[in-house]
């Protein structure tokens, strides 16, 4: 199992929980980026920039995901394409998707995006919270535990 991490848009807090995680289970984590990142000194965390443009990024982890893998995200297009693979997803804020929870969140996001592009004003996620961390560090345990048991 790897690990990989939509870098751009991962709050801080969040990478540092995983790299925790990596180093105490010994589990490699690649971070992918369009900008340069500080990573801790580990032969478990490395990072991979890519070019800047649209999708860049996520498409680079797509192609070298693998099935049982784990991909950090908020970037549901890129959840729905890993989960394809059969890699494991989940949102930094602790929520695990899975092919049957995915659908129903491109429909959503897709209908989001029509109304924003109609001129209506939905407002961003709220914002990152203690809670939220404390949901990524159980959900990433736990998932962890899981995957390692092979479950």
């Amino acid at each position: 199992m790897q690990i990989w991490i939509d870098a751009d848009a991962c709050p801080n807090p969040i990478k540092e929980i995983i790299y925790r995680a990596a180093n105490r289970k010994q589990i490699y984590v690649t971070l992918v980026a369009n900008q340069w990142l500080k990573i801790p000194s580990s032969p478990y965390i490395k990072m991979q920039q890519v070019e800047k443009g649209f999708d860049i990024a996520d498409n680079a982890i797509v192609q070298q995901v693998n099935a049982n893998d784990l991909v950090i995200t908020s970037d549901i297009p890129l959840a729905a394409d890993a989960l394809q693979k059969h890699a494991n997803v989940l949102t930094p804020r602790g929520e695990r998707y899975t092919k049957d929870t995915i659908k129903e969140r491109l429909v959503m996001r897709d209908f989001m995006e029509t109304m924003r592009s109609s001129g209506i004003q939905s407002g961003g996620p709220p914002p990152f919270s203690a809670r939220d961390k404390e949901q990524f560090a159980n959900q990433l345990d736990k998932l962890i535990t899981q995957l390692n048991k092979g479950l």
